[in-house]
């Protein structure tokens, strides 16, 4: 990814305009729960991952949806459909983990580190405006909850 000091004047000033978006969140976002290792844990990420057979991204602002993935779902039938020219996608072609890790959160709740991993996992593009996620972001908490997770991993791209 680019550093934001590697960025044109006018597209570092574009993404520092957009913190301003963020205040105003007044619920509470983080809250104390039990040990990590009685944890359920399930990763949601920004990358824009899918499955090969899903709908793929809409370009820029209109991507406010998201996609399940399931939890038993293999590298290979992941693609990536971010569209940010920004993005760089090495690291995702050499080891999914880099965006998605769900290989290591299988070998934490192997290791008892954490308690289990959830059986799905969910993929936003990113690159929507955060208000314009806000009512997803909601219906997504309730599958999280329907599937009794009580941690999540974040993996922002």
């Amino acid at each position: 990814m680019v550093r934001l000091a590697d960025l044109p004047e006018w597209e570092r000033e574009h993404m520092l305009d957009k913190l301003k978006n963020l205040s105003g969140f007044d619920s509470r976002p983080w809250v104390k729960g039990g040990p990590l290792r009685q944890r359920r844990v399930a990763i949601v990420t920004t990358s824009g991952l899918h499955r090969r057979g899903d709908r793929p991204f809409a370009a820029g602002a209109a991507a406010t949806d998201y996609r399940v993935i399931p939890g038993k779902v293999k590298a290979g039938e992941l693609v990536m459909s971010h569209l940010s020219i920004n993005f760089d996608r090495t690291g995702f072609q050499q080891d999914i983990n880099v965006v998605f890790p769900i290989d290591r959160l299988n070998e934490l709740a192997r290791e008892g580190v954490i308690g289990t991993v959830a059986d799905y996992h969910y993929a936003f593009m990113g690159a929507a405006p955060i208000r314009q996620l806000e009512p997803k972001a909601r219906q997504l908490a309730g599958l999280l909850k329907k599937d009794k997770v009580d941690a999540v991993l974040l993996t922002p791209v």
